[in-house]
């Protein structure tokens, strides 16, 4: 489990991440902490509406956590396909939230119908495989839209890519993760925990 302080800490680091990179300059952390390997996704809100103004992550646990949360948030300002990069005077203008990710399991089955028993929703983050497409949703997702675990798989096939009702085609893969979701009450501010 990470501490609030932990994601102070994290959540600092993404900001200043995003900071240097407008002037060219790389964050370099110094201290051997983060060095756990963990998926991580950093999301930009503005503030204070809280609408998406970015979020891209590392899902699988393949880089260190301290690496893992710079190169997420700079590809949240600056990379996210869905909006334009992120311009400085909007840096104390959005809120940083941080979701830190557990392994991605594969959830089997003998029958897709069988994948919304196995779905907790506003717990379970998914991550939709077929071929060469993929979509992930987080566990906040779902909970923010209010739906139930049939719609979550839909969306996520969706996000992926593929038809809705992808999920039910056994050459899908359905995978399931959770999350320790943290993030800042407003810009530079207080973090909370949204578990």
């Amino acid at each position: 489990m990470t501490t609030l302080n932990e994601a102070k800490r994290l959540i600092k680091i993404a900001r200043e991440s995003i900071a240097l990179a407008f002037k060219g300059e790389k964050y370099e952390l110094k201290e051997k902490i983060f060095e756990e390997k963990r998926g991580i996704f950093v999301t930009l809100l503005t503030y204070p509406e809280r609408e998406l103004r970015g979020c891209i992550g590392i899902p699988e646990p393949i880089l260190p956590l301290k690496k893992a949360v710079v190169e997420a948030a700079i590809s949240s300002a600056f990379n996210d396909p869905r909006f334009p990069s992120l311009r400085e005077d909007e840096l104390n203008k959005i809120v940083i939230e941080i979701s830190l990710l557990t392994k991605p399991s594969l959830i089997s089955v003998k029958n897709p119908k069988e994948y919304p028993n196995k779905i907790e929703v506003g717990k379970d983050g998914l991550i939709v495989q077929k071929g060469f497409f993929s979509g992930l949703l987080l566990p906040q997702v779902a909970k923010e839209y209010g739906w139930d675990a049939e719609e979550f798989l839909s969306q996520t096939c969706i996000k992926a890519g593929l038809t809705p009702d992808s999920w039910l085609d056994m050459q899908t893969k359905i995978y399931k993760f959770q999350a320790e979701i943290f993030c800042e009450k407003e810009p530079n501010g207080e973090v909370e925990s949204k578990n």
